[in-house]
């Protein structure tokens, strides 16, 4: 670590116990104690990293004299303090350092320097796959058959825990990320050499600011800016709004976590945080859990915020004491946090200053779900039928099938027969079409396993227990376990045509179901462990059963998807599956004994007990202080001690993986999961200069709300795409496509599906959904894959760019959103607006965003995308520092009249401009690193 300038004379020494630190006290610059706690740690970065270049006493001074009102205006360059990875986005990071070390070779430099400089930890947890369910053997087949697709990637990253300094991995089958994060790899307060300072982290998933519920700084970026840091780099940002969220009451009986953190989505995403700090004050906070602050923080993204920061008290230590921490760290972090002004005191008068100001009575907080496409569409539980018969509108409309209504009405039972205790459904239980009430319907008939089955409109197709948001919290998950107990007691059971999960977050949970005696009630109800691991909540949800699937798809069913995760955008979840739904673990457990969305809990009976009585969700609805009792009684220290004893040792497949050897990786041209990146191809020493874009195209026509899911590859490879031709023609087998996830490392797969979601619709094309556009390269322009037209206009030397609508790239910080658009073509993007991670990854690959004049549009505008378009200015960043605030843009008709307008270039700081003259921020760094 470099040593700071110390300016200000901040360096002082801090007596804990008998050990002594060294840290930068922030009460030698006045102002600094009227600060923000989320904004008191990046003040106490730049006093810690002040070179006099990148960090001035300027910048400094700019950062104690914050005025909460004005615009974010002063660029500062914040240092994290380590990075942290999971395998999806990590493995491009760990193939693009391997592809640096090889071009520093190259431009005569030496391959062992490129290792991160900072701390940079793998969690290997977004590859398991739910493929076999509903068995107890269900974990052992899913982590068989994820070594078996994954074997070439898992050996590769082997090799770089084992050849990259500073750089561990995390084995598969040992947490999620996030949660392995919390419970073990957080430090809060670091001690580096005897110098104490915060623990801050950047990761390459955007729920790292789960960490933001222990007091620690970070949030997601792009895999691109990841490696940036890894190397040496800070983060480029401008000192941002904080908002002020005060919380005061405390959370009713039968509301969960799960229910606050959808309220205080929907509450945020209707202010406006995108670019801002989400800062959590008041006597509420105090009352509130760890688990449910990092609940909290986990959804950052889903509110729009960089971070959602609780600072650090009495909660956070007792919470590092039960997750096993020592007594020395657990010391540490509370003397510093009381010096440094960071510790938070819920009776003290005084408040931070906060840019602006909202408040939420916990006691207000209701029931709720969110769906059926974004995190924030809150659902009050006790409306949620309404809802969905009116959502369900936008989803279908066909009519009703009256072979299979007679067969309902006539007695036949949508359920599995041969279950005595389980009572006959009536037919308005499914609301088969009925007219009164005009809900659309399309029932059909389904044999499974052997039984007939009617579904319809509605039906849950997948029940999972998955991701970090909530798997981490003992409430919610041991809640889920008594309501699961309560059921199966009471004779209730999940559907039969419901796809159950259960995928906890760490071995821990496993530890206390095991000491709560619950596994063989949620394994009654269908919940067997599928794996640890991200599986549901980012499509690794496996194949629905086959009939199943096909009556779905037959007869084009509006199906859904109830999970405890935090991301429900369309076509992610699973590609039968039109409608999913955010609730708690037990909601999840609830929606898979009703089997269907359009189920009113309040007035309609999950089923009858053994002795016919009706039973309602209240009455298997656990108790706050059975919960607690439960936890009390089931989670100890030592279970975190003994699971993370040798984490990063791995089970006997992961040790018996054949290592490749060697400082310069080896690339097997033959491999369809690792490929050497293309980014530094015929890369010179110094950079070309930036040029005007001229005749460019439009690759995609976009409305608002395009998020990255639609971007980025993910999920699973459809037979026929461009990426499934690819796989084919290097003899891979349909059954070993695997899900673009685990392709990550292959550029050539990755570009094939950019842009590709089924859900996707290119404006270019009417009525047209998925990866298609039209190839102007050829007479008429006709409808082509997005991959094969990019391919025609690059052979023909034309630039691409692409039009789009508000919000353009919210979700998540996949580094392939931006990677991908680059490969294909794409110079520039104009939206209306854009979120933070994917601007900042579209500059950190080279590609302009630009947004259209303010109250403009491409449709205000008259463009349809069949312009030619011309954009002068950007070559102006060769001959200035400074980046002009617009440039030029020219669309051209095919009758030749033209549309003029100016549009603001959204690169918004020097860092960023040196990035984009370099054509990458990775092409930056390597140039500095050889010269």
């Amino acid at each position: 670590m470099t040593e700071s300038l110390n300016s200000f004379n901040a360096k002082r020494t801090l007596e804990v116990g008998d050990k002594s630190y060294d840290y930068f006290a922030l009460d030698a610059v006045e102002g600094m104690e009227k600060l923000p706690y989320s904004l008191k740690v990046l003040a106490e970065n730049l006093l810690r990293t002040e070179d006099g270049k990148n960090v001035t006493t300027k910048h400094i001074e700019a950062i104690a004299n914050w005025d909460p009102t004005a615009e974010p205006s002063t660029e500062i360059q914040f240092t994290p303090a380590r990075v942290l990875m999971q395998d999806f986005t990590g493995v491009p990071c760990v193939v693009d350092l391997a592809t640096m070390r090889e071009a520093v070779e190259t431009l005569g430099g030496n391959p062992n320097d490129v290792n991160p400089l900072n701390p940079a930890e793998m969690v290997i947890d977004h590859s398991v796959i739910i493929d076999a369910f509903g068995t107890s053997d269900a974990f052992e087949q899913n982590v068989n058959i994820e070594y078996e697709r994954n074997e070439e990637r898992y050996k590769f990253l082997r090799w770089g825990a084992e050849n990259f300094s500073n750089f561990r991995v995390v084995p598969p089958g040992t947490g999620i990320v996030h949660q392995v994060n919390i419970e073990y790899l957080s430090r809060v307060v670091f001690d580096n050499d005897g110098l104490a300072y915060p623990d801050t982290c950047i990761g390459t998933d955007s729920h790292t600011t789960m960490e933001n519920g222990l007091g620690i700084l970070g949030w997601g970026v792009g895999g691109i800016e990841a490696e940036a840091a890894m190397l040496g780099q800070p983060v480029s940002m401008l000192i941002p709004k904080v908002v002020g969220f005060k919380l005061s009451g405390d959370i009713p009986a039968g509301v969960t976590a799960t229910d606050v953190v959808l309220t205080i989505t929907q509450m945020l995403r209707e202010h406006g945080v995108v670019g801002k700090i989400v800062e959590f004050y008041g006597a509420g906070v105090a009352a509130l859990p760890l688990a449910n602050r990092a609940t909290i923080g986990n959804m950052s993204p889903e509110f729009g915020s960089t971070a959602a920061m609780f600072p650090i008290d009495e909660v956070t230590l007792d919470y590092l004491r039960l997750t096993s921490r020592d007594e020395e760290t657990i010391d540490r972090v509370g003397a510093y946090a009381k010096a440094q002004g960071m510790w938070l005191d819920p009776q003290s008068p005084a408040e931070p200053e906060f840019s602006e100001y909202l408040e939420l009575d916990l006691s207000t907080v209701v029931p709720s779900v969110a769906g059926p496409k974004r995190p924030q569409d809150r659902i009050e539980l006790s409306k949620s039928k309404d809802q969905f018969r009116s959502d369900l509108n936008n989803y279908t409309s066909t009519s009703g099938n009256p072979d299979v209504q007679d067969f309902v009405a006539e007695g036949g039972n949508p359920g599995k027969h041969g279950r005595s205790e389980l009572p006959s459904v009536a037919p308005e239980s499914f609301n088969l079409a009925r007219t009164s009430d005009g809900r659309a319907s399309n029932p059909v008939k389904v044999d499974y396993d052997g039984e007939e089955m009617v579904l319809d409109h509605g039906m849950v197709a997948i029940a999972s227990i998955t991701s970090c948001t909530n798997t981490s919290n003992p409430q919610v998950m041991l809640g889920a376990g008594l309501l699961a107990r309560k059921a199966n007691e009471l004779g209730l059971q999940s559907k039969p045509w419901v796809k159950t999960s259960m995928a906890p977050g760490s071995q821990v949970v496993t530890a206390y179901y095991d000491k709560a005696d619950l596994w063989k009630d949620l394994e009654a109800l269908g919940f067997y462990l599928v794996g640890y691991g991200c599986t549901t909540c980012i499509g690794n949800s496996g194949p629905l059963p086959e009939p199943i699937s096909e009556a779905i798809n037959d007869t084009d069913l509006a199906a859904t998807a109830v999970l405890s995760g935090n991301r429900n955008f369309e076509g992610r979840i699973s590609p039968d599956v039109k409608m999913n739904y955010l609730a708690s673990p037990m909601l999840v457990i609830a929606y898979a004994i009703a089997g269907t969305m359009d189920f009113d809990f309040e007035t309609q009976a999950l089923g009858k007990d053994k002795e016919g009585n009706d039973v309602f969700l209240k009455d298997i609805w656990p108790s706050t202080e059975e919960i607690q009792k439960t936890i009390d009684a089931s989670i100890t220290s030592e279970m975190y001690a003994e699971d993370y004893a040798d984490v990063f040792t791995g089970d006997e497949r992961w040790r018996a993986l054949e290592t490749p050897t060697g400082k310069v990786y080896e690339w097997d041209e033959g491999s369809t999961y690792i490929r050497k990146a293309p980014y530094f191809d015929g890369m010179e020493l110094d950079p070309a200069p930036i040029s005007d874009i001229k005749g460019a195209r439009t690759l995609a026509l976009l409305g608002d709300s395009v998020t990255t899911d639609h971007i980025s590859p993910a999920s699973t490879i459809k037979p026929g795409t461009p990426a499934a031709q690819y796989l084919d023609a290097n003899g891979v087998e349909r059954k070993d496509y695997n899900s673009f996830g685990s392709r990550r490392g292959n550029h050539e797969v990755m570009v094939r599906g950019t842009f590709a979601n089924i859900r996707l619709r290119n404006l270019l094309l009417d009525d047209v959904s998925g990866g298609y556009t039209r190839d102007f390269t050829q007479e008429g322009g006709p409808q082509a894959f997005i991959y094969d037209a990019s391919q025609n206009y690059q052979e023909a030397d034309i630039p691409l760019v692409v039009l789009g609508g508000k919000e353009y790239g919210s979700g998540s910080s996949r580094d392939w959103a931006a990677k991908g658009t680059r490969l294909l073509g794409v110079k520039a993007v104009i939206a209306e607006s854009f979120e933070r991670i994917h601007r900042s990854n579209l500059i950190g690959m080279g590609v302009a965003p630009l947004q259209f004049p303010e109250g403009e549009s491409w449709q205000s505008l008259g463009l349809d995308g069949t312009e030619t378009f011309d954009i002068e200015g950007l070559s102006s960043l060769n001959d200035s520092e400074e980046i002009p605030s617009t440039i030029k843009v020219t669309a051209t008709k095919e009758g030749g009249d033209k549309v003029e307008f100016d549009a603001v270039v959204r690169i918004d700081t020097p860092g960023e401009a040196d990035y984009y003259r370099h054509d990458g921020i990775l092409q930056y760094v390597l140039r500095g690193m050889v010269k």
